[in-house]
């Protein structure tokens, strides 16, 4: 298997944590989506990363697709197999999913002309953000991990999202939500985040 994504895309490095974590035989292989040669186009339609390839000209994309695909090879996956587990690691995950997208949207805006810059949509992903993570203080428990005893999707989705939010939307989210920035440091310390942090950027605990 390959898995096809860019550096510094959140949406590919959710796959490449997990492939770290469940020691898969998959080669990283990276691809700018937005470069006039890169091959994305030709294995995704929808031209974006990450693609999964499966086998000789098969491909999967789509983050969630290629995150439950690997997630579920072998029959042993990382996801809780009890109901409310299992939804509880969903709820998670389109939280993370959500960040995301948010602050995505919010770093897009900023890098067009100062002139047709929209001051209003900046403020409303902020908002999303912030939302986000006063949802996620309060529905955090306590504890190493946010579903059951042991890791899952949510662990590993969430921990990349309030990085990416690190990253792009750099902002003191931690003294608001102590707890919560507690258990993503012990998160972001695993062997699979440090090795998949973007080049020239620092861990923030």
């Amino acid at each position: 298997m390959k898995l096809y994504g860019s550096d510094f895309s959140p949406y590919a490095r959710k796959a490449r944590v997990l492939i770290i974590e469940k020691n898969i035989d998959c080669e990283y292989v990276a691809d700018d989506p937005w470069a006039a040669d890169s091959g994305i186009p030709a294995k995704n339609p929808l031209g974006k990363v990450p693609v999964l390839e499966i086998a000789p000209g098969k491909f999967l994309f789509e983050s969630p697709l290629v995150v439950h695909y690997l997630d579920n090879l072998e029959g042993k996956p990382l996801s809780p197999t009890d109901a409310a587990g299992y939804w509880q690691s969903q709820w998670w995950q389109a939280l993370g999913n959500g960040m995301i997208d948010a602050t995505i949207a919010r770093i897009l805006e900023t890098r067009r002309p100062a002139d047709m810059q929209m001051p209003e949509k900046m403020r409303r992903e902020e908002a999303r953000i912030a939302r986000a993570l006063s949802s996620a203080g309060g529905e955090y428990a306590g504890g190493e991990f946010l579903v059951g005893k042991k890791l899952s999707l949510a662990d590993i989705v969430m921990g990349v999202a309030l990085q990416y939010v690190d990253i792009r939307y750099p902002h003191d989210w931690r003294s608001g939500q102590p707890a919560l920035a507690k258990w993503h440091a012990g998160i972001t310390a695993r062997k699979s985040f440090l090795q998949t942090m973007p080049a020239g950027f620092t861990r923030v605990v």
